[in-house]
Parts: structure tokens; sequence; C-alpha cells
């Protein structure tokens, strides 16, 4: 599980490589919506979850993988990309949980994104 208090995903890039990863979680009729990857963790933004991966131990073979139902997500807060900042972020506020950040660099679209999360909790 993911260490709420000391946890934040930084500087991930769009890789569409990285969803292989959680074909096998997928249930019927969730769609993976954009995956992203720094340099060994990842998360996967589907039509019903957030999906965090996070890779331990020196060979990588231990993964744990976290599944955040947009349901619990009390709040958000996302900032875009600037001219001079290029890279865009997102904070969830989960309920009973605790705080994550990620921050995305490249062409994240972080209102899309957003978009998607606010469907599932207004």
């Amino acid at each position: 599980m993911i260490d709420f208090q000391n946890k934040s995903f930084l500087k991930m890039k769009e890789d569409s490589n990285y969803q292989k990863r959680v074909v096998d979680l997928i249930v019927p009729g969730e769609q993976i919506l954009g995956s992203y990857k720094s340099v060994r963790d990842g998360v996967v933004f589907t039509s019903m979850r957030i999906i965090v991966i996070n890779v331990q131990g020196l060979t990588g073979k231990k993964v744990d993988f976290t599944s955040l139902p947009y349901k619990r997500i009390n709040a958000y807060s996302i900032e875009t990309a600037g001219s001079f900042d290029m890279d865009a972020e997102l904070d969830i506020f989960i309920s009973g949980l605790g705080q994550l950040r990620f921050e995305f660099r490249g062409r994240s679209d972080i209102k899309e994104i957003s978009k998607f999360i606010s469907q599932s909790i207004l």
C-alpha cells in the first residue's frame, strides 16, 4: 500500500506501454484512459479508478498495485503547465487515506484527466 504521508510520483511521462502492467486487473466494462511512467513507478487512469504501480526491491520483480476508486476522492487540484514550468500537477485527496501528488512532464492532458475525476465525484 502507498505511504500516503510521504508519497508523490514525480516527473511522469505518458507511456502507453505501461498500461500492459495492469491488464490483468481490469474488470469488464472498465477502459484504460491513459498511462504514465516515472523511472520505475507509474500510474494508470481508467474509467473507474486510478491504479498506482509501485515497483519495489532491487530487481523490480516485486510490484505493489494500489487501486483508488474515483468515488473515494474528496477533492482534487490541478496545475497546468506554463511557458517556463512545463510540468503539470495533480493533487488528489482520498477519503480516509490522505493526499497524493502526481507531477506530469511533457504533453500530458491534465484537463482531460480532471474531467474524468469530476464526472465520477460530482
